[in-house]
């Protein structure tokens, strides 16, 4: 099942600039989803990351692949309006450049979840080539709703 990037904006609540997934190509609600961003020079954050150099930066690469992750677990009838909250990242391993140009291809399986708090088995490729791999812990809660 794919979802168009105004389909995510249902599920998901970011917005320019931190919407960072284009497309999910594929997805089970509550279980995994797979997504795709296309890398473009017109990004703003290429007006300083790096000026001679673009790379897309690690942190926004895990960020991306979060979200793919947050569209399983909010695609969840009982989960619609809340929002995910990072709660760590284990074992980030980064493997390739992105840069502008590159189509990221991410996936993401929920493997573990007690309550609001679980976590996501993720990798990042382009091209094949692995990009990114992370083990991501989320924190499902209310949208409006106050945290530590």
């Amino acid at each position: 099942m794919e979802l168009n990037s105004n389909q995510i904006a249902e599920i998901l609540p970011h917005r320019y600039p931190l919407a960072l997934v284009d497309r999910i190509t594929d997805y089970e609600p509550g279980q995994w989803a797979k997504g795709r961003k296309c890398v473009s020079v017109n990004e703003q954050i290429f007006c300083g990351h790096f000026p001679q150099e673009h790379v897309m930066p690690g942190a926004l690469i895990l960020e991306a692949m979060a979200q793919v992750g947050a569209v399983a677990i909010l695609s969840v009838p009982e989960n619609k309006g809340k929002i995910v909250l990072f709660g760590g990242v284990k074992n980030a391993k980064f493997k390739r450049k992105v840069i502008p140009g590159d189509v990221l291809e991410m996936e993401c399986v929920l493997t573990k979840q007690k309550g609001p708090i679980g976590i996501g088995e993720c990798k990042a490729t382009v091209d094949g080539q692995l990009a990114c791999t992370a083990e991501l812990i989320f924190a499902i809660e209310k949208s409006g709703e106050s945290g530590a």
